[in-house]
């Protein structure tokens, strides 16, 4: 008699977490697709953010490098043609 209760119950409780399982999983993708839209609309618009005219804003200012990559690539070999 004890394992028949204990099966039932066993039963009865992994129905009520299949029955939560199905009417809680939309909403929690529901909050996750918002979020992550929410998320990718700020990157989009702090992209597209302009300053008024007349104002100047500087992130980075590389710095000055004359490198010739011609002289250091490598050798010029002179080379014949066989026919």
């Amino acid at each position: 008699m004890g394992l028949l209760r204990f099966l039932l119950t066993a039963m009865a409780i992994f129905w009520l977490i299949k029955q939560l399982i199905r009417l809680l999983f939309p909403f929690l993708i529901q909050k996750i697709v918002h979020k992550a839209q929410n998320q990718a609309g700020q990157t989009y618009s702090y992209k597209n953010y302009r300053q008024p005219d007349g104002n100047i804003r500087v992130d980075y200012i590389p710095p000055n490098q004359k490198n010739s990559k011609a002289d250091t690539v490598g050798d010029f070999v002179d080379y014949e043609e066989i026919k």
